[in-house]
């Protein structure tokens, strides 16, 4: 059924609901106990159907929202409060209202959960406001519409009792609120748009039409014309059945409200909702002395009515003073928080331009080693070329060929490196193939230990013979397990030197690779692999190598973990996911390095 369609036959319920309610009233006019039961019972009902058009839209992800239509919905239970108050008067024990009823002021609060609706302004996209600001935002709204209702009303029910003059100001007070609730939503439909402007014109009507029934209904009663069930409820029932349309609305339209409907940023939304907050607490401190002030300037006349006024104003003072000072200690320490956030990615960002600017270098300078190690294949080519024609000459002497077969070795020795090389500052794109891991692990430590020749830190290889193959990107993994290595060696070398001990096993459906060390360990494991953590001295590291790793490990399906070992020293252990039906050769020949555990001079 398309949504027009159920909104015409919501509009014919409406109708209907007002036709009976006619029908029954002039039916009824010559009996006013039934018209005051049927009045009264009916008037019990209506806020329901309001709160079930307003309900079905607190149900979404977003918190501004559903709070917007839950408060909305309070404001129409806290009238059916008042009325169920009203029906126990006038059905149930059958005696008329208190000329001044103290359950006036259920009737006056209604208004304000939909003021604090208001001041959500769901309809904008911006950044979140914390929610215990819209706590305590409420609590400060009811604190003073509570205080501003004693202080006009309750004077003239209490200190100096008279009829007169507390319909007056209670039909006084209850409009302003009534206005500033029209004022606030026609200015929501005037700035909102698509979807969310139907449902603002639509609160617009409801909240129109309660402020003129509310009107007309509270002059009758002073006029002494108004009987529950008469036909001056025909607008009150009609604005909660217009409450609950607008629901039904915004339910049929809810996929159009997610679409923005307005101009603002999200940093201007929430900069200017935290101004009128701040704005507005600070306007109900300064209301409480110039009310003061109002009254024994202006109330001179009426002792009593001064004197409770000023009990009632010192009174409020301290709730809402401790309020509007939380509010304020609450907003510094985010202020505080968000300064402290500030000036940490500010310090990343230098710390990462430094490192830009020391990766440019080092790629310039790779981009000089790789040309270097290219040109030195062409004589690499040419010695290994010679030194075979040597060995195989057989009429050199025995010593001759000897040589010829050592500088051979070398040669091929020192290709290899520089094909590792190579390799490693080659960029290509990720190319998923099956690997070796051992082949791989022994060419990050071939490339590592080019420069450990005066080290007193030395790699220890324990690498199973048999191992399932790894599916995933050699060069990428290489860089993994290099950046590993680095590591261990940083630390030892800082420890006086020490073993790094690199084993491979195969573990259940996964190949291992642990890095032991036997440094001094790590302060923080937990937080090693945290973007910018890095506890080198300034200009020696970034904390994005092991960042860059752990990405890379999780993009092959695997888990890379840190922790120190009870002997001391860190250990880095990676698991990749083996590819069970694939083994690589019984005794892989992995250049420059044997399968079976050795060490590998420092």
């Amino acid at each position: 059924m398309s949504s027009s369609r159920i909104v015409g036959i919501l509009v014919g319920v409406w109708a209907s609901i007002v036709g009976i309610y006619l029908v029954v009233s002039l039916a009824l006019a010559h009996h006013p106990d039934a018209l005051a039961t049927f009045g009264n019972l009916l008037q019990c009902v209506v806020p329901l159907l309001a709160n079930a058009g307003l309900l079905l839209n607190a149900g979404t992800p977003h918190w501004r929202r559903n709070i917007f239509w839950m408060l909305l919905a309070m404001g129409c239970t806290l009238w059916m409060i008042g009325q169920f108050d009203w029906t126990y008067y006038e059905v149930y024990a059958h005696e008329p209202l208190p000329q001044m009823y103290g359950g006036d002021i259920v009737f006056f609060l209604k208004g304000v959960p939909i003021m604090a609706a208001l001041a959500l302004q769901p309809h904008r996209r911006r950044g979140e406001v914390p929610l215990r600001f819209g706590y305590l935002n409420f609590i400060l709204l009811l604190t003073w519409w509570m205080f501003l209702y004693a202080f006009v009303v309750f004077p003239w029910m209490y200190a100096v009792p008279s009829e007169e003059q507390y319909n007056f100001n209670y039909t006084l007070i209850t409009n302003i609120q009534n206005m500033v609730i029209v004022i606030g939503l026609g200015a929501l439909w005037l700035k909102a748009k698509g979807a969310w402007r139907v449902v603002y014109a639509n609160l617009f009507g409801g909240a129109t039409m309660y402020m003129l029934s509310s009107l007309t209904i509270n002059v009758a009663i002073d006029m002494k014309k108004y009987s529950t069930g008469s036909l001056y409820d025909l607008p009150l029932i009609s604005s909660f059945l217009w409450f609950g349309l607008a629901g039904a609305i915004a339910y049929l339209r809810r996929k159009e409200l997610d679409a923005p409907s307005d101009n603002e940023t999200d940093a201007e939304g929430a900069g200017a909702e935290s101004r009128w907050t701040a704005r507005l607490a600070m306007a109900a401190g300064m209301s409480l002395p110039a009310l003061a002030l109002y009254t024994l300037r202006y109330e001179r006349g009426v002792p009593d009515v001064r004197d409770f006024r000023l009990m009632i104003t010192l009174i409020a003072a301290v709730p809402i003073a401790i309020l509007v000072f939380l509010r304020t200690h609450m907003a510094d320490a985010d202020r505080a928080r968000l300064l402290a956030r500030s000036e940490q990615s500010i310090e990343n960002l230098q710390r990462l331009q430094a490192q830009m600017v020391q990766t440019e270098k080092l790629v310039s300078l790779g981009q000089l080693a790789a040309g270097a190690a290219h040109e030195i294949n062409n004589p690499l080519a040419a010695i290994l070329g010679f030194s075979d024609l040597l060995a195989d000459d057989m009429t050199l002497p025995e010593k001759a060929r000897g040589t010829a077969v050592k500088i051979r070795d070398q040669a091929r020795r020192t290709k290899t490196l520089v094909s590792n090389l190579l390799s490693f500052a080659r960029q290509v794109p990720p190319e998923r193939t099956l690997l070796d891991i051992n082949t791989v692990v022994a060419n990050a430590v071939q490339l590592r230990a080019l420069d450990l020749r005066a080290s007193k830190a030395r790699i220890e290889l324990q690498l199973e013979s048999v191992l399932p193959g790894v599916r995933g990107d050699g060069n990428q993994l290489m860089q993994v397990f290099f950046n590993i290595i680095n590591n261990a060696i940083d630390a030892l070398e800082s420890n006086n030197g020490g073993v790094l001990t690199i084993k491979t096993i195969r573990e259940r459906a996964s190949v291992v690779i642990l890095f032991t060390d036997t440094g001094p360990g790590i302060k923080d494991p937990q937080r090693v692999f945290d973007p910018f953590y890095t506890t080198k001295p300034v200009g020696k590291g970034t904390g994005l190598g092991l960042s860059i790793c752990f990405g890379i490990v999780q993009e092959h399906s695997g888990k890379i973990l840190c922790y120190n070992s009870q002997q001391g020293g860190a250990v880095f252990r990676v698991d990749l996911p083996a590819v069970l039906a694939a083994f690589p050769p019984k005794e892989p020949q992995i250049a420059g390095v044997s399968p079976n555990p050795q060490k590998t001079p420092a």
